[in-house]
């Protein structure tokens, strides 16, 4: 089997940031691949909680200064890289001054839901694909995890698809129990459109809802994968709405974790 180049795009990595369980299948999965040969990148938002001089990040010039469109205003894409202690892996962090400099991950001080969150994560997920438009590195997997990444498998298979560095990548989107309550207001359909892109294939944002996002990532993805962890009946219900329509990806648990994930990987590149 080729050396697989995967990309992984996460709301969170320790030792960075942890605040769900997403950090620590972050820190685990893609050390794994790697240590199994696979070439890695991890992309994640720059969220203003992180400490930049503790965890020693620095801007990238080179991959910064794009502008990144979120509906009908653009905004200036910050890149910051930092080494994981003690593996040999690089954490792109997506930055802009606006949504990421304030000190707290999706809820303020008194526990209140950001309303730009929608904004944060469509601007997240434009600014990775750019980002790695901008490397030059063609991934073969491009790895979703959580519900801010759920826009990447549809922009891949949209604006991203005759790309020469996306155009045979495949999507994998993993669903955690991270739900939340909050509607977001504002065209959420005209903040997530880019080229060739039109409102239908945005439809199941509509709700402008947790749920809209994860619609819209499980609608794309070559693979979903459900977390293992206990969902709440909304989340249940969707899983069981979408595997009507396509069959949800299987990975094993704790020993067969890393090799149910290298089989997943390898039958989806090839």
């Amino acid at each position: 089997m080729s050396k697989l180049r995967i990309l992984y795009a996460a709301t969170e990595i320790n030792p960075f940031l942890q605040t769900t369980k997403v950090a620590e299948f972050l820190r685990m999965l893609p050390q794994g691949m790697q240590e199994m040969g696979m070439e890695i990148r991890i992309f994640v938002p720059r969220f203003g909680i992180i400490n930049e001089r503790k965890n020693r990040l620095h801007e990238v010039v080179r991959l910064s200064g794009i502008n990144i469109a979120v509906g009908e205003e653009e905004k200036p894409l910050i890149i910051k890289v930092a080494s994981i202690p003690n593996a040999k892996l690089q954490v792109y962090f997506i930055d802009n001054e606006d949504y990421f400099h304030r000190k707290s991950v999706l809820v303020d001080k008194n526990d209140k839901f950001h309303a730009d969150n929608d904004e944060r994560a469509i601007f997240f997920c434009k600014g990775v694909l750019e980002t790695v438009k901008k490397l030059g590195w063609a991934p073969d997997i491009v790895h979703c995890n959580d519900w801010m990444t759920g826009l990447i498998p549809m922009y891949l298979k949209t604006t991203y698809k005759k790309d020469p560095i996306f155009k045979d990548a495949k999507s994998v989107f993993t669903v955690y129990n991270n739900e939340f309550s909050h509607k977001f207001e504002g065209d959420i359909i005209e903040k997530a459109k880019m080229l060739d892109i039109d409102d239908e294939m945005l439809a199941a944002l509509k709700t402008a809802d947790f749920g809209g996002f994860i619609k819209v990532g499980m609608e794309y993805a070559d693979s979903v994968v459900k977390s293992d962890e206990d969902f709440s009946d909304n989340l249940n219900a969707l899983f069981s709405e979408y595997s009507q329509k396509r069959q949800i990806g299987q990975v094993g648990t704790g020993d067969q974790l890393l090799s149910s994930y290298y089989t997943l990987y390898n039958e989806l590149a090839n």
